[in-house]
């Protein structure tokens, strides 16, 4: 990598895999977790998803309370909590609970977008008409939930919750995002795992927009990379096709289970899709140690984060696992 590394986290989506269950994911999950405790990463995310086979981390707060017992000192948290589908007071319960029972390890990232498709937004009870406008005044009231109360005579209190603090993320994946980043001078992370798009472009609007807050007094930016790590590049190219899959599997409108890697995805996509994935992939790093080292660099000078969040959705756990130790024997902070 290079002489200034930054600190690199993990973003799980709980996978689960081909043949396997929700509760084998979930272990799989604290299992990475603790393995990621002692490589040196500093945060474990995992994201809100509703209504997908492939995915075990719907109940995002219950899932980051199984992984904080699990582990001592990583911090652990959202990334995020879709807050169109929750009322901020709840969300404040939630995380303020979190946060009583693992103090200064907790975070909360939230996003816009409700995760998930319009039938199962409805299903989670919350009204379509205006919930995702209301996105910067629920960010506001969830963040009065967790101050310190300057009086206990307030009609409505988050318990446990106020005073906690809990550190709010605003996720995005355009440029919504960044502003209101900045604008409420919080820190702000940018989905390019999946989304790369607007990756340059709004870092670059969140820094020059960026107002000092009580929260923050810089701007803090952090950029998400999927890395595919293996002892060759050829196996971890093999490994990447599980997430093309997937992916191509989701816009063809039948998502599934994560599926087992094949030797050619090509053989899977037409060539109009695989100049699609390789656009809404571009921002992952795929190869054997040195080739790893050199793409986290190169991502790193590219958008000069503060921070890295990577994702793997690799579907054999032990090939997971290796690929995150391989990432932190070569670029860990």
């Amino acid at each position: 990598m290079t002489d200034k590394r930054i600190p690199l986290s993990v973003l799980d989506l709980a996978p689960i895999c081909a043949g396997s269950t929700a509760a084998q994911s979930l272990a799989n999950t604290l299992d990475l977790a603790q393995h990621a405790e002692r490589w040196g990463y500093r945060r474990y995310w995992l994201a809100e998803h509703h209504n997908m086979p492939g995915i075990a981390s719907a109940a995002t707060s219950v899932v980051i309370g199984h992984v904080a017992a699990g582990t001592r000192t990583i911090r652990v948290g959202a990334g995020g909590i879709m807050l169109p589908n929750h009322a901020p007071l709840v969300v404040a319960e939630q995380f303020g609970t979190l946060a009583t029972l693992y103090p200064d390890r907790i975070d909360l990232g939230l996003g816009r977008a409700p995760g998930t498709d319009q039938r199962t937004m409805v299903a989670l009870r919350r009204h379509l008409a205006g919930d995702v406008d209301r996105f910067p005044q629920d960010v506001l009231e969830l963040q009065a939930y967790f101050a310190a109360p300057e009086s206990t005579a307030a009609p409505v209190r988050a318990i446990p919750g106020e005073g906690t603090q809990v550190p709010i993320w605003i996720l995005g994946s355009s440029l919504y995002g960044a502003q209101l980043a900045a604008a409420l001078g919080l820190p702000f992370a940018f989905a390019s795992h999946f989304a790369p798009a607007e990756l340059d472009n709004a870092l670059a609007l969140y820094r020059h927009r960026f107002k000092p807050s009580a929260t923050l007094a810089q701007p803090h930016a952090m950029a998400a990379l999927n890395v595919f790590a293996a002892d060759s590049d050829a196996e971890a190219r093999r490994l990447f096709t599980s997430l093309q899959q997937a992916f191509l599997n989701l816009r063809r409108g039948t998502p599934g289970q994560l599926p087992a890697p094949v030797d050619d995805i090509a053989t899977f996509a037409s060539p109009q899709e695989l100049v699609m994935l390789e656009h809404a992939l571009s921002c992952s790093v795929v190869g054997a140690a040195g080739t790893v080292r050199k793409g986290v660099a190169d991502f790193l000078a590219r958008t000069q984060a503060n921070e890295v969040i990577v994702t793997a959705m690799i579907h054999d756990h032990a090939a997971r696992r290796r690929s995150f130790e391989i990432l932190a024997e070569s670029a860990i902070a």
